[in-house]
């Protein structure tokens, strides 16, 4: 037995016992404050799971149709619609959205729309997979 295995650990502490899920949490947090609340504007409000989702899902198949994300996530149109247009940047209520990705009509079949990473977008999208490659330097 080591020295350790006696001593109980002190939670107050905040010793990290797992690096792995460490660089996860710190890349939620990158976009855990993006979110926009509708009411206040001048207020952050937590981004929703689902649009962080769909957010994810731009980032791995960028230049998508809307409809092969819905699909593939087993959205239905109303929820894929409500959660891409909180990305974009102006809600359906005409609201400032988040400005991550673009909803552009496909000129190969109007009723489609692809959706694309804004500049924005690519800047959170390098920062999140920075935080889970360990390459942000957190030391204060």
């Amino acid at each position: 037995m080591g020295v350790h295995d006696h001593q109980p650990m002190d939670p107050a502490r905040g010793l990290v016992t797992d690096d792995s899920a460490l660089m996860v949490f710190r890349a939620i947090e990158v976009v855990r404050s993006l979110g926009i609340d509708e009411g206040d504007t001048t207020k952050p409000r937590d981004m929703p799971l689902q649009a962080l989702q769909c957010f994810l899902y731009v980032c791995s198949h960028d230049k998508c149709h809307k409809s092969r994300m819905e699909q593939d996530m087993g959205l239905s149109n109303a929820s894929g619609s409500r959660n891409t247009d909180y990305l974009c940047a102006q809600n359906r209520y005409k609201v400032a959205g988040l400005n991550l990705i673009t909803k552009e009509v496909d000129p190969l079949n109007r009723r489609r729309s692809i959706l694309r990473l804004t500049p924005l977008g690519i800047r959170v999208k390098n920062d999140l997979m920075n935080e889970l490659n360990g390459l942000h330097n957190h030391s204060v």
